[in-house]
């Protein structure tokens, strides 16, 4: 099974989240160890990232993938707030 990545980023101000790197492959395991050099919270949710993957880049998530994405947002919100950061 060919692994698959997708970032997103939310600054203020924005509709929704957007897609700022996807990929399969050799290119997904480049955003993954990005994100890992960066300190960039991980999560695995094969289900979500199959659907982000169809997105466009710096398209916005769409409104039928919110809920899914807010857990994701959560779960950093948390993470973030565990560590100190926020």
């Amino acid at each position: 099974m060919q692994k698959k990545a997708v970032a997103l980023k939310y600054e203020c101000g924005d509709n929704a989240p957007k897609v700022v790197a996807l990929g399969k492959g050799e290119i997904a395991e480049k955003i993954l160890s990005l994100a890992s050099e960066k300190g960039v919270p991980i999560l695995s949710k094969p289900v979500l990232v199959d659907k982000l993957i169809e997105l466009e880049l710096q398209q916005e998530v769409p409104p039928e993938l919110y809920e899914v994405v807010a857990e994701v947002l959560a779960f950093i919100y948390k993470l973030s707030k565990k560590e100190g950061s926020i």
